[in-house]
């Protein structure tokens, strides 16, 4: 396979490179006139503009294919690193940090592995496989209904990386749309019914692990897959289907309203302003530090909702808006809805691609909005992360190999080589 490059990307190059640098350095003079020089800054600033510059000069080095995703990620990961450093007062994020390195080193791979189209339907056991290895190892490994498997010096979250096997399976079974069977004069598409086995599980296995918080997660990635059927030019989906599957959607949704565990009707129930010490005591805290922090914020370092519990994780908005202000929280989720915004502005070059686009966009988007409306008590809190910006190495790594797949959706197109081309032709 030849890839056709895109001229614009070698031009982009040193913009992008300037921008994030630019970006680094006045957030690291926020701090250094708000803190002062310490040795935990020094670390930090030179662990952040090191890995600007080594990433630069790797990513000049080797062909600049959808380099715009590369320099949004190696941006957001250093500003997710200086806001992770900070909280309370400057203590390097070491571990945030390698874990932000490892990712992008994970989307470099994972761009690698499902960039051609033809190699990823190749693979589709593959995912499969691993859906079930991810799945089988939170059962066995993880201790009674957990999330967690503790390896001793780390833990990990096997239902992060659920997350790219599922949109890998939901991308490549675009392809197979036309491949239909039939079995008692019923006609239907094999990936199609793997795909809606694979939700059913997830859903299952979240309720047995009590992580319902991360199911819309998971459905949005399936929802958006069934809308990009229902646009597939040859699929032909009548008003009477649409209008069945839309029921049938509402009253599962209604079902599992009204028959959720207790601990779940509590969060939707809960007045925070009535039991600020217990089910309202995370969100009332982060409200309040919003609100103190107004738009530019008290100062880095300066904050006091790090006491509360995942101040770096489920309600790390709140705690970015406190010392860095309201405006830079809001402009640090634009930046992470910026990466799959900015693949999905570009025609996909298949429905491989729109897929893998789209899934990843589920996640952000999904991700992004419980986060923020759950700290904002807009909706329930569900203890979801931000992509990127939360502490967190499963999340980091799981986030990193969805980047991967956002840079194989805008990656250049693929065309058989020419020798084949030409016996085709003849």
């Amino acid at each position: 396979m030849k890839a056709v490059l895109n001229p614009r990307t070698s031009r982009s190059h040193p913009f992008l490179m300037l921008l994030t640098l630019a970006a680094h350095t006045a957030m690291l003079l926020a701090v250094l006139m708000t803190t002062g020089l310490s040795a935990e800054f020094t670390k930090l600033a030179c662990a952040v503009l090191a890995a600007d510059f080594v990433g630069s000069v790797v990513l000049s080095m080797v062909q600049r294919q959808a380099c715009t995703v590369d320099f949004v990620f190696l941006l957001t990961i250093g500003i997710s690193t200086i806001y992770q450093s900070c909280f309370g007062g400057v203590t390097f994020a070491a571990k945030h940090y390698l874990f932000g390195l490892i990712a992008f080193v994970c989307c470099q791979l994972s761009y690698l592995l499902t960039r051609n189209p033809y190699r990823a339907e190749r693979l589709k056991p593959l995912w499969y496989v691993l859906f079930g290895g991810l799945v089988l190892s939170i059962l066995l490994f993880t201790g009674s209904r957990g999330i967690w498997i503790d390896l001793g010096f780390i833990t990990l979250q096997p239902s992060e990386f659920v997350k790219p096997v599922f949109v890998l399976i939901c991308a490549t079974s675009m392809q197979t749309l036309l491949k239909k069977k039939e079995w008692h004069g019923i006609h239907f598409v094999p990936d199609n019914l793997g795909m809606l086995f694979c939700t059913a599980v997830i859903a299952g296995l979240q309720w047995w692990c009590r992580d319902l918080g991360s199911l819309p997660t998971f459905l949005a990635i399936a929802g958006f897959g069934i809308l990009l059927r229902m646009y597939y030019l040859r699929e032909k989906w009548s008003m009477r289907l649409i209008v069945f599957v839309g029921v049938c959607c509402c009253v599962l949704a209604v079902g599992a309203l009204h028959f959720a565990p207790a601990y779940v009707q509590d969060r939707l129930n809960v007045d925070i302003w009535s039991d600020m010490s217990g089910n309202g005591y995370q969100q009332v805290r982060a409200l309040t530090a919003i609100a103190e922090g107004g738009w530019f914020g008290k100062g880095a370092g300066n904050g006091s909702l790090h006491t509360v519990a995942a101040a770096n994780t489920d309600i790390v908005f709140a705690t970015i808006s406190e010392e860095w202000g309201l405006f830079s929280a809001l402009m640090t989720s634009v930046l992470v809805l910026f990466l799959p915004a900015a693949v999905l502005t570009v025609p996909p070059r298949s429905y491989y691609h729109a897929g893998l686009a789209v899934g990843v966009a589920a996640v952000f988007m999904v991700q992004m909005t419980l986060n923020i409306f759950g700290s904002c008590n807009l909706i329930p809190f569900t203890g979801v992360t931000i992509p990127l910006i939360s502490q967190g190495g499963s999340s980091m790594l799981s986030s990193g190999i969805l980047a991967g797949f956002l840079k194989a959706a805008q990656a250049p197109v693929l065309r058989a080589p020419e020798s084949k081309q030409r016996r085709a032709d003849a």
